[in-house]
């Protein structure tokens, strides 16, 4: 799992001026891990996009008070549902994983019925892959990333102007 960089806040910082730098840097987690996230061969991608959105919704909703409301609903909006799109994904993800493991040991005789389990949710991946191709192209289409960005620069704007 890829970890979170640390982002160091320090007492006497500004809280609006915190807003500004940690939901840029949880933004460009988010976004740093879209590459190759549709690829169900590596199920880590799709794990890593997910855990970025969760940090990324926090951090909103912990600063929400610094951001022009209008756009910070809108945005928090876009956020929750594409960390939705990303769990209808990582689901099957985990529990096609989980039933690998579990039929290892069995004798060869039950192995059929944990493939048809494991093909059923195979079915369900494709259709949370569809779900969340959807809704990638929906972030990029609404700018989604650049709307982050402003919101950020509207938390902090004597940050912007340096």
């Amino acid at each position: 799992m890829a970890k979170a960089q640390d982002i160091d806040v320090e007492p006497s910082e500004p809280y609006r001026h915190a807003a500004a730098r940690v939901v840029r840097v949880r933004a460009g987690e988010l976004f740093d891990h879209s590459e190759g996230v549709l690829d169900t061969r590596d199920i880590e991608r799709v794990h890593d996009m997910r855990v970025a959105s969760r940090r990324l919704r926090a951090v909103l909703e912990i600063f929400a008070p610094c951001f022009p409301q209008s756009e910070f609903k809108g945005v928090l909006r876009d956020v929750k549902q594409l960390a939705d799109a990303l769990g209808a994904r990582r689901d099957p993800d985990v529990h096609i994983d989980a039933l690998r493991a579990f039929s290892r040991p069995l004798l060869a005789a039950n192995k059929p019925g944990v493939a048809r389990l494991v093909e059923d949710l195979r079915a369900r991946q494709s259709r949370g892959n569809e779900v969340l191709a959807t809704e990638l192209e929906r972030m990029r289409e609404r700018g989604l990333q650049e709307r982050l960005l402003a919101l950020a620069d509207a938390a902090d704007p004597e940050a912007q102007a340096q």
